[in-house]
């Protein structure tokens, strides 16, 4: 019989008495217990002080006052630890942001899918190709991609390399930031030449225009570089999905009498491993990050209502937030009746819609894309519902890049199927490029500015 996970009593390890999916089955125990000691003894790649101060921000969007954007990898490579990509990828963030503060007009919570986003749940634990069968490639945590023996054999170590290359990314983050980084605010250095590709460009340009008159009167007002008087927040996250590397960072903090996983600022919870009795939902039910969940078109209204009670029995403030991910075609149908059972609950929660991952389809060739109609469309969709039922739609959640890459489908550019092999470059899912992504940014601050 499992057990109920509402009525153990917590512990780091406590997820271990339960059935945990999407796990790696390692060949070696005693190296796997090694290596989690060891990194059980690093520093922690974020700190108590920080989660505590997201915790608020998520909060004021749960009031409305402030909008979440999330974004990042589908899964980060340990290749692409390395600075022009790291760079790319935040740039496109920040930008985004500040495009997003201009049409809401209200402060933008940045929040990267990265320094952590390594492993991968996956369909099926084995693969096979023209007759050989082998496991299937989990993220750089667990194995390597490559369709080999060697390459797909779950390799503890890697949960030491997976660490290193967190807290990297996540300090080069820190440095850029701190030292000011000051091209991303100015349009003028931005790459807007898919604006001419645009029916909209018009009134894209007047937007980054717009941005430039603020910033310059801003600067000339305080004269000071903008980015001297407005220090920008930046935060981490990923998917808590290979538990024992999230257990190893989970630290009981003396001043808060609490426990934080400390490898990251938010870690969410997959739709895969999002059972009540399951070991992520025990794990996450005692760490006091403020977590998210994934929810689709199999969520019932008992399910999610059950999530709330077990991960924010008090219903404390900042504490859950709710990404959904219903496809395109699906989302009218399914969110409204999820916002009815937050509501039968008189929980709050944090409502971010992730527009990629129900909008995933695989071509004729066998790559799996997305359409940018489809991803607008849940988007606009999910605005509509919450604020017919007397919600409010606090963040966006994309999967998406810096790099110049053609995976997705559709744009101001027009991207098609058959430019998708010039550079298709995702191991797993398919990003939005930078212009596709900086697009979006403005199609939101475009209809919101109209609101």
């Amino acid at each position: 019989m499992t057990q109920n996970p509402a009525t153990v009593s917590w512990h780091p390890a406590s997820w271990q008495a339960l059935r945990a999916q999407q796990q790696p089955s390692y060949a070696d125990p005693a190296a796997v217990e090694r290596t989690v000691a060891a990194l059980s003894r690093l520093p922690p790649i974020v700190v108590s002080w920080e989660v505590e101060a997201l915790r608020e921000q998520i909060a004021a969007a749960q009031r409305g006052e402030r909008f979440i954007l999330q974004g990042g990898d589908c899964a980060e490579s340990f290749e692409d630890c390395e600075s022009d990509a790291i760079a790319k990828k935040l740039k496109i963030l920040l930008q985004m942001s500040l495009v997003l503060l201009h049409g809401l007009k209200k402060p933008i919570v940045r929040v990267g899918r990265m320094a952590g986003q390594y492993a991968k749940p996956r369909s099926a634990d084995l693969e096979t190709r023209d007759g050989v069968t082998l496991p299937s490639y989990r993220g750089d945590l667990v194995n390597h991609a490559p369709f080999t023996a060697a390459s797909r054999e779950p390799d503890p170590q890697l949960l030491l390399r997976g660490y290193e290359r967190a807290a990297l990314t996540l300090n080069f983050v820190r440095a850029l930031i701190d030292g000011g980084f000051a091209d991303l605010h100015h349009p003028e250095y931005w790459d807007l030449s898919f604006l001419h590709h645009s029916p909209l460009k018009d009134a894209y340009q007047r937007i980054v225009d717009s941005i430039g008159d603020s910033l310059d009167f801003l600067e000339s007002i305080s004269g000071r570089p903008v980015h001297e008087t407005n220090r920008v927040q930046f935060y981490a996250s990923h998917e808590g999905l290979h538990l024992l590397y999230e257990q190893a960072q989970t630290r009981f903090i003396q001043r808060q009498q609490r426990w934080y996983n400390l490898s990251t600022h938010l870690p969410w919870i997959g739709m895969r491993t999002a059972a009540l009795d399951s070991a992520h939902v025990e794990y996450f039910r005692g760490i006091s990050n403020p977590i998210a969940v994934k929810i689709g078109p199999s969520m019932d209204a008992q399910w999610l209502q059950g999530l709330l009670q077990v991960l924010n029995p008090q219903n404390q403030p900042g504490r859950l937030t709710l990404i959904h991910r219903f496809g395109a075609k699906d989302v009218a149908n399914h969110l409204p009746r999820l916002i009815d059972a937050v509501h039968g609950l008189g929980h709050t929660v944090l409502w971010i819609c992730d527009p990629m991952h129900g909008n995933t389809e695989t071509t004729a060739g066998g790559l799996k894309t997305r359409r940018f109609e489809n991803i607008l469309g849940e988007l606009e969709t999910a605005f509509d519902v919450h604020e017919s039922h007397g919600s409010y739609l606090g963040g966006v959640h994309f999967e998406l890049t810096g790099e110049d890459v053609t995976e997705c489908i559709g744009g101001a550019r027009g991207l098609k199927e058959s430019d998708l092999a010039r550079a298709y470059r995702s191991q797993v899912d398919p990003r939005l490029n930078y212009e596709q992504a900086l697009e979006l940014a403005m199609l939101i601050a475009r209809r919101k500015s109209r609101d």
